[in-house]
């Protein structure tokens, strides 16, 4: 009896040091997997910048991330955020926005980081070409014949002629309207007095200035008000062919080179890999793959020899620089945008003189 219940436990421990063993080697390999298996975390990194390039850094974006996945391994996802220039600088300065990297419209608008300490003060030099990787300018976007007959600056000023163009305090494309509406004046032998009274009388067309540029185009395009867009070209580009048969773009015979500009957070970027991925994510942009973009979304590449490919879409023009107005684009954001500068004094609703005392 005893023979046979000691048989019996015999045959039942057996079953059980089997299943022990299967699943500690179970465990064990399970294990030496885990430890093989590629890495599935994702890195990243936020891009803000300015209000039109939603499509274009989609684009650029998508590319960087699949070659910098295939030269390093890494799997980085590059955030975006867009609004008006200005308004997307504060919100980094104010810190609602941890940025990584900023790609804004105007070179004052990332030396305001600077100023707060964000930036390093050699920001510019860190990168190819003062750290301005494609440049832009300004046009006329009309309802399609031109109805208005719209061909200069001084044309915008006629009666009857609503303009729609952002607003300066929240936009990039704003301010550049008004520098490329002053220097068409001075920069064909007009006085600082003439160029005053044409910006004063400008300002009194505006029908609309949203707060960034892809409202002002919806303003135009869809809500229909105004007679005349003042527009990134990228923007009339592509409301162009969005729009075939609703509107054409006017090359005024002068405007400004506009020097959207990027750079690296160096406040958001201690950690070592952020600083890295934000380093080679800006670096890419001067590549000719991204050079290439750049021209298919309409704006002008830094690189001449793909700029010249595209010719047809991104004709010669006549540019004049931020020197010929300001003494740069610091100077000029004080001169015209800072307190009582000159688009505070132009925008200010005249005074009201009483009459004389009988």
């Amino acid at each position: 009896m005893v023979d046979t219940e000691r048989q019996r436990w015999r045959r039942l421990r057996i079953p059980w040091l089997n299943v022990l063993g299967v699943v500690a080697i179970v465990l064990a390999v399970g294990a030496i997997v885990i430890r093989n298996l590629p890495d599935d975390h994702t890195d990243q990194i936020l891009n803000v910048s300015y209000d039109p390039t939603r499509e274009l850094y989609g684009d650029i974006d998508q590319a960087f991330a699949t070659q910098y996945r295939l030269k390093t391994g890494i799997r980085l996802t590059v955030k975006q955020s867009h609004g008006g220039s200005g308004r997307q600088a504060r919100s980094v300065i104010e810190g609602a926005q941890r940025a990584e990297v900023v790609s804004l419209a105007l070179i004052s608008d990332i030396d305001a980081l600077r100023k707060r300490g964000l930036i390093a003060p050699n920001w510019q030099s860190r990168l190819p070409n003062n750290s301005v990787p494609y440049t832009s300018t300004i046009v006329f976007l009309v309802r399609k014949g031109n109805p208005k007959g719209i061909h200069d600056w001084a044309d915008l000023v006629k009666d009857g002629v609503a303009v729609v163009t952002p607003n300066p305090r929240t936009s990039g494309n704003g301010q550049l309207s008004i520098l490329a509406a002053w220097g068409s004046v001075t920069t064909r032998g007009g006085s600082d007095e003439q160029a005053a009274e044409y910006v004063r009388s400008l300002l009194r067309h505006v029908a609309a200035a949203d707060a960034g540029a892809r409202g002002a185009g919806v303003t135009f395009a869809t809500q229909r008000i105004g007679d005349v867009q003042l527009s990134w070209e990228n923007e009339a580009l592509r409301e162009v062919a969005t729009n075939k048969d609703e509107f054409e773009i006017v090359y005024p015979p002068v405007s400004l080179r506009a020097e959207p500009a990027v750079a690296w957070v160096d406040a958001n970027v201690i950690d070592p890999k952020a600083a890295t991925y934000a380093k080679d994510y800006l670096r890419y942009l001067f590549t000719d793959a991204a050079q290439e973009t750049f021209a298919q979304f309409g704006y002008r590449p830094i690189n001449p020899g793909i700029l010249a490919r595209h010719a047809a879409r991104l004709p010669a023009l006549e540019l004049f620089p931020i020197t010929a107005i300001a003494g740069d684009w610091a100077n000029a954001r004080e001169k015209f945008f800072g307190d009582n500068g000159i688009y505070d004094t132009l925008s200010a609703p005249p005074v009201a003189v009483p009459p004389a005392a009988q």
